[in-house]
């Protein structure tokens, strides 16, 4: 459901109108109801072939029988069940769970920054009152660096399946200092 006038490709972002908010909470209009979504470069460059193809309209991606409205939300879904992938393994919001797992596990990101960009609340020791961060710097730097280890694996002709080890040794899964 993404239109184009959400999108600044100059400034590499796109600022887009949380619709899941909950209405009896107070919310602050300028940071509650809005996202801000550093691109990356390639997300630009796609970005900038898809506005030569639907530029014209209101969508980034229209429905195939009419372009004023949106793609259906179902379309992903049916997508990967042509490409043969069947439901057990992937569905079309298992992408955010898949990058929300790897930029914490992979490439070690802070997982509040991770948390701000896939649009959740976070709660922080004063809670929400006096959190008006956006850490948009280290979220552009974060999007950049999952931009480029997709790059990274595509270029790979394949990606072997890591196999976890066993832990032998307890010390590996206790916490510092406890015992």
């Amino acid at each position: 459901m993404a239109k184009w006038p959400e999108f600044d490709l100059d400034e590499e972002q796109w600022c887009l109108k949380l619709s899941k908010r909950d209405e009896s909470k107070p919310r602050r209009e300028d940071v509650d109801d809005y996202l801000i979504v550093p691109l990356s470069r390639q997300a630009v460059e796609i970005l900038r072939g898809m506005h030569a193809l639907t530029g014209d309209g209101v969508y980034v991606f229209p429905s195939a029988r009419d372009r004023n409205r949106p793609m259906s939300e179902n379309a992903i879904l049916a997508a990967l069940r042509r490409l043969g992938i069947p439901k057990e393994e992937m569905c079309g919001h298992g992408f955010r769970a898949t990058a929300r797992t790897v930029l914490a596990q992979e490439l070690k990101i802070r997982q509040d920054l991770i948390e701000q960009e896939l649009g959740h609340q976070v709660i922080d020791a004063n809670g929400r009152a006096y959190n008006r961060a956006t850490f948009l710097p280290e979220r552009r730097l974060m999007l950049q660096t999952w931009a480029d280890y997709l790059d990274k694996l595509k270029s790979q002709k394949a990606i072997g399946i890591i196999k976890p080890k066993p832990i032998t040794d307890v010390r590996a899964i206790m916490v510092p200092g406890y015992m």
